[in-house]
């Protein structure tokens, strides 16, 4: 048996034993907004429910391990002392990640990881119209556990009201746990579906995604492309070049047929099919291709 004294391994390493033996683990997904109400949206995956009576969650935004920085919903939490818990289903789940992409101060989260921004009844954050479930908070106390890379602050908060979308109720009235779907983060890009098991989902921390705003509106548009289709597609670096997308068509004989059928449901069809088997750069030149 391997035995460690944490005191004697890097932070990085740390984390990521921790983060791979205590799991799967429920994911906050947590909008908060600054002091001038603009608004952020950042998932984490040091999170439970504490208290029934009264209602407590508590969730834990970590100081950064590589430069010891803290993150956007720290500061908004500790200004405001709202928040917006959002629960993760496997709809979002893609979408949940890009939105964890670490893009400068003022982007907003929700319109690059293609959100719909809800007011809330309660507290200044919105909530995720998407979400299954969404518990708007007044943050109780933040507790912090350290000042060092990796150090987390406890923030403490007290459900003031509950939205739950009807779709994931059963008979009696309460959440059915087939119908909810939800996810759970693991370690590295690993996460675990409730009603499937494991599925993996490249965490955007060295890119950064173009978001779900900057695809064009004929894709974003289409029946054929869910919301975890559109996380995929806005978690590129850059949209492939016209050089890359002429060179992708000629050598690809089942593209051309697509292509020469002109039929816009038949090229929509196979991108999906590239988007499922997370080819995510052919989908994009396929859909960018012309006949």
């Amino acid at each position: 048996m391997l035995s460690i004294n944490p005191k004697e391994l890097a932070p990085a390493k740390l984390q990521g034993y921790l983060q791979t033996a205590i799991a799967p683990r429920p994911i906050a997904f947590a909008s908060t907004v600054d002091e001038n109400g603009n608004p952020n949206l950042s998932p984490f995956s040091f999170f439970n429910v504490f208290s029934s009576n009264p209602p407590i969650l508590v969730f834990s935004p970590a100081r950064r391990v590589r430069d010891n920085t803290i993150k956007h919903t720290l500061i908004n939490a500790q200004n405001t002392k709202e928040v917006v818990i959002n629960v993760v289903n496997y709809d979002m789940a893609q979408q949940m990640s890009l939105s964890s992409t670490e893009y400068p101060d003022g982007v907003n989260e929700f319109e690059k990881a293609g959100f719909t921004m809800l007011a809330s009844d309660v507290v200044q954050p919105f909530r995720v119209a998407e979400s299954p479930v969404q518990f708007e908070c007044k943050i109780n106390e933040i507790i912090a556990l350290g000042d060092q890379g990796g150090a987390g602050n406890l923030i403490i908060c007290e459900v003031v009201k509950i939205h739950i979308r009807e779709e994931v109720l059963g008979e009696d009235g309460m959440i059915d746990q087939h119908k909810i779907d939800v996810v759970s983060r693991l370690g590295s890009n690993w996460y675990s579906r409730a009603n499937a098991g494991l599925f993996e989902v490249e965490k955007p921390l060295t890119t950064l995604g173009i978001g779900v705003d900057q695809i064009p509106a004929f894709i974003k548009e289409s029946n054929h492309f869910n919301g975890n289709d559109l996380g995929k597609l806005g978690n590129i670096e850059k949209i492939p070049t016209e050089e890359e997308i002429a060179i992708f068509v000629k050598e690809n004989f089942e593209v051309k047929a697509v292509l020469s059928a002109d039929d816009i449901d038949k090229k929509f069809e196979k991108a999906k099919e590239y988007l499922d088997q997370n080819k995510v750069l052919n989908a994009w030149k396929l859909l960018l291709a012309e006949k």
